[in-house]
C-alpha cells in the first residue's frame, strides 16, 4: 500500500480554533480523504503550538498554570474531528515528552553541524509572530499583521542558527522543485526572499526572562524559540529520531499553511532540515486569509466570524462546501452569511439535493423503489461527462485548488439535472425502457459525483450512499430507494 503524509501548521493554543485554523483544517481533511479513497495508507497530522510567551502570558492572565492552560486548550482543538468532521489520525502536542525529546536531538545534529551558535543581539520583537521584526516588514512603526500589539526591545544573549548558510542551497532546490511551493506566485515570493539574503535567526530564550519552552541540551539557561521546537512537529510525530521505518515511510510529506507562514515553512524549516541530514518536505501548499464581509477579522470592528456558531447554525457540510468552494484555496477569500445562504439554497439546495430527491422520488413512482442497474441503459454522452469531470477534479486537487475540484464536480451535477428535464422520465407517455435509461444515467451520474465530493461533503455523501439503499464499497446492481428527509431543506 502507497503511504501519504500531510500535516497542518500548529496553531497556538492562547485563542480558540478560528474560522482560519478551520480552514486549513478542512482543506487537510479533504486531500487526507482523497488519498485515502485511492487505497493509499494515510497519516494525517494536526495538534497544538503550546511553547512560547504568548502561551505563557495568556496563561498567567487565566490564573493557571502553563501546563494546566495548555491542557485545557488542546482538548478544545482536538474536538475539531468531531466539531467539523477533520479524519485527522495524529494529533500532536509540543509538550508531549517524545516531541520534547526529538526537539532536543534535532538540536543536537544541527549543532553538530556547526549551524548553531551564542551571541548578543538587540532586535524589535512582535510577540503576537513569535517572530524579529526587521524595519522594513513594519508599517507605521507596527507588525502589519498585529498592529495592536506595542513590539518588543530586546537586548540579550541568544543562541542562533546559521540561516545565511543555505541561502545557496534552498535557491538550488528551489529551482530543482519548481512546484514545492503552491501556488507558484508563493514560491517565486519565497524564492525572492531568500535571494535577497538571510540572517541567522535567533533560536533560544533566556529561561529567567521566559521560562515556559523547551530546554536547551546542555545549557540551564535557556529555552528553545517556539519556531524552532514547533516546526519539529513535522517528524515526531512520526515517530522520529527512533521510529527509523515509520519515518522513512511517510517522510517527505505535504504542508499545508497560511501565506503568514511561508518563510517559516519553506525556508528557515527547509533549512533546518538540511542541517540535520533530514530530507525536506514534498510541498508546501499555501492558502490565503478570510476575511469577513470585505474586511479583516478584528475584535474591534467585531467582525469576528465564529465557526463554531456558522457550523451549529447551519450544518458541518454546508460551512466545508462554502469554504471550499467560495474560497479560492490560494488567495484570500470573504466569509459572509449571506453568501454562505446564497450557496446554500443554489449549489447544495436545488442542485444537488433537488437531484437526489426528484430521482429518488422518481425510482420510487415509476420502478416501484428499485432500480436494476444495467450498463445498457448508460447513455454514452454521460459517461464522457462523468470521464471529463473526474480528469479535472483529480488534477484540481492535485494542483491545489480545490474551489475549482468543486466547480468541476456541479457542473457535472448541473449536466444531470438538465438531462433529467430533457428527458422527462414522469411523462405519461414515456416507455419503460426510456424511463429506465434516463434514471440509470442519473444513478450513475449521481454516483459518480458522489464519489468524487466524498472528501469534501463526507456526511452527504454518506446520506446519498444510504438513500439508494447502499454503501459505496457495495458490488451489487440494485438500487432499493429509502425514503428521507431532504438532503438541505432551503432556507428560508
Amino acid at each position: 500500500m502507497n503511504k501519504f503524509y500531510i500535516t497542518t501548521t500548529l496553531p497556538y493554543v492562547n485563542a480558540k480554533p478560528h474560522i482560519g485554523h478551520i480552514l486549513e483544517f478542512i482543506q487537510a481533511d479533504v486531500v487526507a480523504r482523497y488519498h485515502k479513497l485511492l487505497g493509499e495508507e494515510v497519516i494525517f497530522n494536526i495538534g497544538t503550538d503550546e511553547h512560547g510567551q504568548k502561551v505563557y502570558q495568556k496563561a498567567i492572565e487565566n490564573n493557571k498554570t502553563p501546563q494546566e492552560y495548555v491542557d485545557a486548550m488542546a482538548e478544545v482543538f482536538k474536538a475539531v474531528k468531531k466539531d467539523f468532521n477533520i479524519s485527522y489520525t495524529n494529533f500532536i502536542r509540543t509538550t508531549d515528552p517524545h516531541h520534547i525529546e526529538a526537539a532536543q536531538k534535532f538540536w543536537k545534529l544541527c549543532s553538530d553541524n556547526d549551524d548553531i551558535y551564542k551571541k548578543n543581539y538587540k532586535v524589535k520583537y512582535c510577540v503576537g509572530c513569535e517572530l524579529e521584526k526587521t524595519d522594513s516588514e513594519l508599517e507605521n512603526g507596527c507588525c502589519p499583521l498585529h498592529p495592536n500589539l506595542k513590539l518588543e526591545d530586546r537586548d540579550e544573549e541568544n543562541y542562533f542558527f546559521k540561516f545565511s548558510k543555505y541561502e545557496k542551497p534552498l535557491l538550488k532546490f528551489y529551482e530543482e522543485n519548481p512546484e514545492f511551493v503552491l501556488p507558484a506566485g508563493r514560491q517565486k515570493e519565497i524564492s525572492g526572499f531568500v535571494e535577497s539574503g538571510l540572517t541567522d535567526f535567533s533560536i533560544s530564550r533566556l529561561k529567567a526572562k521566559m521560562p515556559w519552552g523547551v530546554p536547551v541540551p546542555g545549557d540551564e539557561e535557556h529555552v528553545m524559540y517556539v519556531w524552532f521546537d514547533a516546526l519539529i512537529n513535522y517528524i515526531s510525530t512520526l515517530g522520529w529520531p527512533e521510529n527509523e521505518q515509520n519515518f522513512k515511510d511517510f517522510w517527505p510529506g505535504l504542508q499545508i499553511a497560511g501565506k503568514d507562514n511561508l518563510r517559516q515553512q519553506s525556508a528557515m524549516w527547509q533549512a533546518m532540515l538540511m542541517s540535520a541530514g533530514l530530507p525536506n518536505s514534498k510541498q508546501v501548499l499555501i492558502h490565503g486569509f478570510v476575511t469577513s464581509d470585505g474586511q479583516k477579522m478584528s475584535k474591534t470592528v467585531g467582525n469576528i466570524v465564529d465557526p463554531f456558531v456558522v457550523a451549529e447554525k447551519y450544518g458541518i457540510d454546508p460551512l466545508r462546501y462554502y469554504l471550499l468552494r467560495e474560497l479560492p484555496s490560494d488567495e484570500d477569500g470573504d466569509f459572509s452569511d449571506k453568501k454562505l445562504e446564497e450557496r446554500y439554497n443554489g449549489d447544495l439546495a436545488n442542485n444537488l439535493g433537488n437531484l437526489v430527491s426528484r430521482v429518488s422520488k422518481l425510482i420510487e413512482t415509476k420502478l416501484e423503489g428499485r432500480l436494476v442497474y444495467e450498463v445498457q441503459f448508460l447513455e454514452k454522452d454521460a459517461v464522457e461527462k462523468i470521464k471529463e469531470s473526474t480528469e479535472k477534479t483529480n488534477l484540481f486537487i492535485n494542483r491545489f485548488k480545490l474551489h475549482e475540484a468543486l466547480g468541476s464536480i456541479w457542473e457535472l451535477l448541473t449536466y444531470a439535472n438538465q438531462y433529467i428535464d430533457e428527458n422527462k422520465p414522469w411523462a405519461s407517455d414515456a416507455l419503460p425502457e426510456h424511463i429506465l435509461k434516463t434514471l440509470t444515467t442519473a444513478v450513475e451520474i449521481i454516483f459518480a459525483s458522489t464519489k468524487l465530493f466524498e472528501p469534501f461533503l463526507p456526511e452527504t455523501a454518506q446520506k446519498v450512499y444510504e438513500i439508494f439503499g447502499r454503501t459505496k464499497n457495495q458490488d451489487d446492481n440494485v438500487f432499493q430507494v429509502i425514503k428521507t428527509e431532504s438532503l438541505f431543506p432551503r432556507l428560508k
